[in-house]
């Protein structure tokens, strides 16, 4: 099974897993939006990000693994519905490409992987710990996303089972 995990949101990440395995991690695509050079996510370079890896792969060999975000307290409202947009962005290309779509809450995979409660640069430990080899892609502390999106991928592919 071929595994995409993504952490959405402007400073998210998309990873790529093959049979459990981590085969590639990027920041997430973005680009400017507008007079104040505030950022977006960008669907043309998510999508061939996305197609550049699944290329030779059969669809139904696929599965695309998004955190499930909410609105979180504190947040402003600008900041949440930019968040939400990425979100649909994400979900739209996800569902133009006939890719199988799985949400996932942070809670979930968070407790899975012990790091309830736990600074945002422990995700960013529990992969190198894993996965060691992936180390010299997770060297920078803003690689935390990068870390995030590997665990919401090698979460689903350890807990769920998908009928062939």
């Amino acid at each position: 099974m071929f595994i995409i995990g993504i952490d959405p949101g402007i400073s998210g990440a998309i990873s790529f897993l093959n049979n459990g395995e981590i085969v590639d991690v990027i920041d997430m695509p973005h680009m400017a939006d507008g007079k104040k050079n505030k950022k977006q996510v960008n669907a043309s370079q998510i999508f061939n990000e996305i197609s550049s890896r699944i290329n030779n792969i059969p669809k139904s060999n696929i599965c695309v693994v998004i955190e499930q975000v909410s609105a979180m307290p504190g947040q402003g409202v600008t900041s949440m519905f930019n968040f939400g947009q990425s979100f649909g962005v994400l979900k739209g290309i996800c569902a133009t490409m006939k890719l199988s779509m799985h949400f996932v809450r942070p809670a979930k995979w968070k407790k899975y992987f012990n790091l309830i409660k736990t600074e945002k640069e422990a995700s960013r430990t529990k992969v190198i710990e894993i996965f060691p080899y992936i180390s010299s892609k997770l060297s920078k502390k803003k690689d935390v996303n990068k870390a995030d999106a590997i665990l919401i991928a090698s979460f689903f592919n350890n807990t769920y089972k998908i009928s062939d």
